[in-house]
Formats: structure tokens, sequence, C-alpha cells
């Protein structure tokens, strides 16, 4: 199976907190796609589209898309992958472990909470998570 690690990558905290992210989905056994280590590096103007076409291609690939949440406000780019995700009936996985925003009933942009099929707290959490999915994939015998 194939996942998709969307996240903001624009300073190393971002890149390293998206790494931690793909290395726990790759243990519950997926080949992941992380734009910062596999995607085009944006050196000349005309980089952009080719970003934008392969970035898209990826998701279109990805059984399950994971994506970073946390910031006082989700990454532009992370949201629309989410939405373009969403809109293609792929399984999304929202990480937020960012607490500044617990609200009771919301914990991101409602856009962004209602596209997301799982929405988790924590590594941990992921990582239980991610097992459920993959056993329930493995038991119905076709890809999720």
């Amino acid at each position: 199976m194939r996942a998709y690690i969307g996240g903001p990558l624009f300073n190393q905290g971002e890149r390293w907190w998206n790494a931690e992210i793909d290395s726990r989905v790759r243990k519950a056994g997926f080949t992941t796609y992380v734009p910062q280590r596999d995607g085009i590096k944006l050196e000349h103007k005309s980089d952009v589209l080719k970003i934008f076409e392969e970035d898209k291609k990826a998701v279109s690939q990805a059984d399950l898309i994971v994506t970073n949440l946390d910031g006082i406000d989700v990454d532009a780019g992370t949201a629309w992958e989410m939405g373009f995700a969403h809109g293609l009936g792929k399984h999304c996985v929202g990480v937020y472990t960012d607490w500044r925003l617990h609200f009771k009933w919301q914990t991101v942009n409602l856009m962004i909470q209602c596209s997301v099929d799982k929405l988790v707290f924590s590594l941990e959490e992921l990582d239980e998570y991610l097992q459920h999915f993959v056993a329930n994939a493995r038991k119905s015998g076709s890809k999720p």
C-alpha cells in the first residue's frame, strides 16, 4: 500500500516532524511519498508546475493520505492536498498535536476536520490507528 505524507516543509522543524510521521507510516508497512524527500526541489521558476503535477500524481496514486496539521493554521499546500485527496475519495488521516486550538467541538478549521477520516493527536495514536487500518485492509483482502 502507498501513503502520501503531506505537511509544511519550510523549516527544519517542519521537515523533522514530517519525517517522524513518515517513519511511523513506513513502520506500519506502507511505501511512502514525502515531497521533501522524494519530490522535485524548487530551483527554477519552471519547477513550480512540475512540483504541482508531481504532488498531484503522488496523491492520486496513494491509498492513504497522512498530513501534518500542526500550527496556528493548516499549511495552505497541505490543505489543498487534503481537499484534492478527499475529492478523490482517498482515506485521510490528520496528525494534530498542537494544543493551542483545542476546543471541545473543533480543533482545526472545520473544512479540514471534516475532510479527514481520522484525526489523531499524537504519534502513538497514529501508530495505533495505522495498525487497525492495515489489519482491516488485510482482512477485507483489498486495498482500502
